[in-house]
């Protein structure tokens, strides 16, 4: 099988990314799709890790490291900059889900009222990674974290950030793995083709210490969330009109992506959470489906 993926190489080899990091090959799929002409912006993340110390440097495009909440903000700023030179040069603000959910929220709204011309990706590996695994706001019920140990795993179910940009009414918003590339691909093709006003890619990426898995596991598990639809794939536009762009082809329990990740371990045989988080997962499933199909009704009319 030969997947439709630009042989482009804006990432070089090298990097300080943990093995099986999926942040590190959301990046390197991204960039193939952006291409040279663009700017990143990263906030304090593990991708500030990644990219290496001064003078060193993984990406083959300018790179701003910016403080933990401003991602969107500089980003915003560093596109009209290059707007007022007269160039179209592409501009991504890249944080992980700290400063994407909580950190970075209120400038991350911000940017998507203003409808900023930005791309902003947020590769969610579900905790604080890079300052020692503590729970964010997209952490999972019952995860394990050193903020939410053993005997107190994570009480609450994961944020939202999907809906929060969606009501924002911004022209794109989309999820997607990077195990599943040509649907990243795509998604990046057409957020880039909707430039003009904000577009929010939400990717999940594993990350093997934090979500305790071997890291030749990462892929299947990220397979699995979305088999398992804990992390559907689909594409929003306008805030109002929605597509699941992958129909699980195989059914997958809750048990099955949870049994590689040693961060579940608290309640992996717990039944009640077991049952509550199927039932979360269930009833967000059925929702986007009576969205997807309430959306191809009104482009029937």
């Amino acid at each position: 099988m030969r997947w439709a993926i630009p042989e482009l190489e804006l990432m070089d080899t090298g990097t300080l990314g943990c093995q099986g990091c999926g942040g590190a090959l959301s990046m390197r799929l991204v960039l193939k799709e952006v291409g040279d002409d663009a700017i990143a912006v990263v906030p304090a993340c593990c991708w500030s890790i990644i990219d290496g110390p001064w003078p060193l440097h993984a990406l083959k495009i300018p790179v701003f490291h910016t403080a933990f909440e401003t991602a969107a903000v500089v980003a915003a700023g560093i596109k009209a900059a290059k707007v007022r030179q007269g160039r179209d040069t592409t501009v991504i603000a890249w944080a992980g889900d700290g400063g994407t959910f909580d950190i970075g929220l209120q400038a991350l709204s911000g940017a998507a009222e203003r409808n900023e011309d930005i791309i902003y990706v947020c590769y969610d590996n579900e905790a604080y990674m890079n300052t020692g695994i503590q729970r964010s706001s997209s952490t999972p019920l019952g995860t394990w974290t050193t903020t939410t140990p053993d005997e107190n795993p994570e009480p609450h179910p994961k944020k939202d950030i999907m809906g929060i940009l969606a009501a924002h009414r911004i022209p794109y918003a989309a999820t997607a793995t990077g195990a599943h590339p040509e649907d990243l691909a795509r998604k990046v093709r057409t957020a880039l083709a909707a430039k003009g006003g904000m577009r929010f890619l939400h990717i999940l990426s594993t990350c093997p210490p934090g979500w305790k898995l071997p890291a030749e596991q990462s892929i299947e598990v990220m397979r699995r969330a979305v088999d398992s639809k804990v992390f559907p794939l689909f594409e929003v536009r306008d805030g109002r009109r929605y597509t699941i762009t992958h129909w699980p082809e195989r059914e997958t329990t809750i048990t099955e992506y949870m049994a590689l990740q040693g961060r579940f371990a608290p309640v992996r045989h717990d039944p009640a959470v077991l049952a509550r988080v199927q039932r979360d997962v269930d009833e967000r499933w059925a929702w986007l489906v009576e969205q997807h199909e309430r959306s191809l009704d009104t482009a029937a009319v």
